[in-house]
């Protein structure tokens, strides 16, 4: 049956036949569709460089070595894990790592008949199913989204049956550090005994998370950054690859923000490409996709500019420096970035001073190396150091303040009024009106007066353990304080042990009190806390000691003492008895005392006379002097000489020493 057009009806009824795209009974009906030729064939997705690059055999992973060699060394020995865990930064290839041991382990062959191999033959029907992600034993699951126990039960069940189609099983679980606690317990039994053809590969970018029980039932292999040299190398094929050209210049930029992952840099490459590309350039008759708009894309300022930034600053030109950030500003980069990449300048010259050798490290951009090694050559490490910590400071306040350009320009200008600022020890040879002696300086105390008038002695030769003499020295910490380090004498071969040494028998008695306090310090806090504060030594005839308890001490403590003295030396003869003479100090007040003389001896010195000159309102923060027991006290052997020894200070270019660097037993 035909049904008649509206020409058709139109002519029978004698009427004029509308126009053929003419408005319809229901409005405008738009012109006809254009006719489909039968040749016409949709254009393909366009695929980023991350995936179309994508490695497919070991051959092709770069900067991973290492794994590779282990890989192909365990399929040629058939010696291939059951578990295989993978780590790395994001980039580096896990998952990619993953999917070539898949098809390593289920690849057979252009004829069918191949066994596993570390060389995937690439047309097998298992391998064109495991590259085209459809193969029904290589299963693919992200922890991220599937946490729970549920989740690994399904695991578990699939893993009872046989592959449909490859040789073995293969479970990637990616982020596996994302799973639940119970659901890795769920998972240990069948990840240390699971069937023969199932093979467990776990990849991860956080390896703390992950349990210790499953780490043991695995391989682990960290894959490690690739470095810039690769990354750039790499960066250069994929680009010829896809016929455009890049500057040198510009694939290393575009390599050091990669930060070792090949993906990230791929992602930058592509965009680079689309920017590149569309300006006129990168094409292969046109110039070359340049570092300049490498570095506008990435948001960062010109190397050159972020030299001079540097310069400016470390000559303390402020209006320079505030003239380059403005310019910087205005092309929309990010000063706080800009600070950053300032900061990593200064790491990169700090580097250069240290390791003279990286001045013709191929790794380094030629401006790093030039402008880089000219930079190290004049500025000292103390100024590196200040200008680090402060630019570390300032980075924290970048991102805190309201305003980043104006909190990014305050901390350029601080860097600039410090600029001029002598280093420490040029200060305190100022402030001594030397200029260029180090020696360090010796004042003599008397015995017993902390606070009488210091008079310099002649500078004497640095030492690495104070004064020889048994003196001490003064040295300032970063903490504001003064430390007092005094060399001890060496101990008297009589076999008297210092209270301050271990016990070399534990049942030895006591010699002297102090070591009977120290003694009771081991077997019984409560009474060794009172006998340092509140005891008083009358006499001490050993196995008889006589002492004076103030009011208000612990209950029975002569007869508590006497207790510890006789079960730990086992000797029963002991006795402790009251006494009302006035007696000694406690070893609390002598050290107390102790502790005095060295202030007094430290506010006397010259060269902190001169530094509260200078700074007024300066405060003396606390001498400690190492060579002192934990009593306070110096060791016995020296107690009957000059209680307040000689102070010393360490040369003016001497490095500081941290109070846990010290060794304990050179002032045993």
């Amino acid at each position: 049956m035909t049904v008649p057009s509206d020409q058709d009806r139109s002519e029978e009824a004698g009427l004029p036949a509308p126009p053929a795209d003419g408005p319809g009974l229901f409005g405008d009906a738009g012109p006809p569709p254009a006719p489909v030729t039968p040749d016409a064939a949709p254009a393909a997705p366009y695929r980023v460089l991350a995936r179309k690059y994508r490695p497919t055999t070991f051959d092709d992973l770069i900067g991973q070595e290492t794994t590779v060699r282990i890989l192909r060394n365990a399929f040629a020995l058939g010696r291939v894990a059951h578990a295989f865990m993978l780590t790395g930064v994001r980039g580096v290839g896990k998952t990619t790592t993953a999917r070539i041991i898949a098809r390593a382990l289920n690849c057979t062959g252009p004829d069918g008949k191949g066994g596993p191999t570390a060389d995937p033959c690439g047309v097998c029907p298992n391998c064109v199913a495991i590259l085209a992600d459809r193969h029904p034993d290589v299963l693919e699951m992200d922890a991220a989204s599937r946490t729970g126990v549920d989740d690994v039960r399904e695991i578990i069940e699939a893993t009872r049956f046989r592959p449909m189609q490859g040789r073995m099983k293969v479970f990637i679980i990616d982020e596996v550090h994302m799973l639940s606690r119970n659901a890795f317990n769920a998972l240990l039994k069948t990840l240390e005994e699971p069937p023969a053809q199932v093979t467990f590969i776990f990849a991860t970018t956080e390896l703390r998370k992950v349990p210790v029980t499953v780490l043991s039932r695995c391989q682990t292999f960290a894959l490690r950054r690739v470095p810039q040299v690769e990354l750039a190398a790499h960066f250069d094929r994929v680009a010829q690859a896809e016929h455009v050209r890049f500057s040198p210049d510009a694939l290393s930029l575009i390599a050091r923000a990669a930060d070792g992952s090949v993906r990230d840099g791929l992602s930058l490459l592509d965009q680079a490409i689309a920017q590149g590309t569309l300006d006129g350039e990168g094409g292969t008759d046109a110039a070359p996709i340049g570092v300049d708009l490498v570095a506008g894309m990435l948001g960062l300022a010109d190397r050159g500019l972020v030299f001079d930034l540097l310069d400016a600053v470390l000559e303390g030109r402020p209006d320079r420096a505030l003239a380059i950030t403005a310019d910087v500003y205005v092309r929309g980069g990010d000063l706080g970035v800009m600070l950053g990449d300032v900061l990593e300048l200064v790491h990169t010259v700090s580097r250069i001073k240290a390791i003279p050798a990286l001045r013709n490290n191929p790794e380094l951009p030629e401006a790093e190396r030039e402008r880089g090694a000219a930079l190290a050559e004049r500025v000292p490490v103390p100024v590196l150091g200040r200008t680090w910590q402060m630019l570390l400071k300032g980075l924290s306040e970048v991102e805190q303040a309201p305003d980043r350009r104006q909190a990014a320009e305050m901390v350029l200008i601080r860097l600039c009024y410090v600029a001029d600022l002598p280093p420490p020890g040029d200060l305190v040879r100022r402030m001594l009106g030397q200029d260029a002696q180090a020696a360090p300086l010796r004042v003599s105390e008397p015995a017993g007066d902390g606070g009488g008038a210091a008079t310099p002695a002649a500078p004497a030769p640095p030492t690495t353990s104070g004064n020889p003499n048994g003196g001490g020295g003064v040295r300032m910490v970063a903490n504001g304080g003064m430390r007092v380090e005094t060399t001890p004498q060496p101990a008297p071969r009589t076999g008297k042990v210092a209270e301050t040494a271990p016990m070399p028998d534990p049942v030895a008695p006591p010699r002297t009190w102090r070591e009977a306090v120290a003694f009771v310090s081991g077997r019984d806090a409560m009474l060794h806390g009172h006998l340092r504060h509140a005891t008083h030594l009358v006499s001490f005839a050993p196995p008889l000691i006589e002492i004076r308890i103030e009011r208000n001490s612990l209950p029975g403590l002569a007869r508590r003492l006497e207790t510890v003295l006789r079960e730990g030396t086992g000797d029963p003869a002991w006795q402790v008895r009251l006494s009302e003479e006035e007696g000694e100090a406690t070893l609390a007040e002598q050290g107390a005392e102790i502790i005095q003389l060295h202030r007094a001896a430290a506010q006397a010195h010259p060269l902190v006379q001169a530094a509260m000159q200078v700074f007024p309102t300066a405060r003396l923060g606390e001498v400690t002097d190492h060579a002192l027991d934990d009593y306070g006290l110096p060791p016995e052997e020296m107690a009957a000489g000059n209680l307040a020894p000689d102070l010393e200070f360490a040369p003016l270019d001497a490095d500081l020493v941290e109070e846990d660097d010290l060794d304990s037993d050179d002032f045993a």
